[in-house]
């Protein structure tokens, strides 16, 4: 993971200062940008593995600059750093394809580790499987796993990685139930093991990719004080 690129756009300087040296001193390669402009345009030209990205900026709001990256690249991970307590801002940020959100002020080193454990994902999911139960049907649903590919009546639906890992985790035992904290050390890691905000954004977004609603019983179900399961609908069952 040592040289990887990391673009880092932040307007606070000091806090710019730190991130970057402490990612360099890790063996990181790191872009710094103090604004938006110039975050974007590095993006496009260093094609780095994570960004670090402000919530507020002199120029773009952070969540606009989250939106554009998503619309051009879907390989890199986005961490969002957020200067305000209130978690709305943090659900937001995800809910536009941040991969993980820090609150600041934080510790640099814990933010060396949660960008450490992002890295560790995309490694696993590049790492080729063993041919054998590369697809599998599930009613409707259609995973092929070689592909990293997700079909619903035959139309493929589009993924972010952790939303395709979140589903293969929950459908890989159909009607099991999974408590929180084993979906994210399955998806993220130990170091999101307390973080329940992040994996019930990303559960509500894939359940809307998916097609559940309130209205429809869905593939996804929540089981309260515990987690969540997946279930093939019963009119899908053979």
């Amino acid at each position: 993971m040592a040289g990887s690129t990391i673009v880092v756009i932040e307007d606070a300087p000091e806090m710019r200062i730190l991130v970057t040296e402490t990612l360099k001193a890790d063996g990181f390669d790191v872009v710094a940008c103090p604004d938006a402009t110039s975050g974007l345009e590095a993006v496009a030209i260093h094609d780095p593995a994570v960004v670090v990205l402000d919530l507020v900026l002199p120029d773009m709001d952070g969540l606009e600059v989250c939106r554009r990256i998503r619309d051009t690249r879907d390989n890199v991970f986005v961490l969002m750093l957020t200067g305000k307590s209130d978690d709305v801002d943090a659900v937001i940020g995800l809910s536009v394809g941040a991969d993980d959100y820090m609150a600041k002020p934080f510790s640099p080193r814990l933010l060396v580790a949660r960008i450490r454990a992002l890295l560790r994902r995309g490694d696993r999911g590049a790492t080729p499987e063993p041919a054998g139960d590369d697809v599998r049907t599930l009613g409707r649903l259609v995973i092929d796993d070689a592909a990293r590919e997700v079909r619903l009546d035959g139309t493929l639906v589009d993924l972010t990685r952790i939303e395709y890992d979140l589903l293969k985790v929950l459908s890989s035992r159909p009607r099991q139930v999974f408590t929180r904290a084993t979906l994210l050390e399955r998806v993220w890691g130990s170091e999101w093991a307390a973080d329940q905000h992040l994996l019930d954004v990303h559960v509500s977004k894939l359940r809307r990719k998916l097609g559940d609603s309130p209205q429809v019983r869905g593939m996804i179900h929540t089981v309260r004080g515990v987690g969540y399961r997946f279930d093939v609908p019963a009119d899908d069952r053979s």
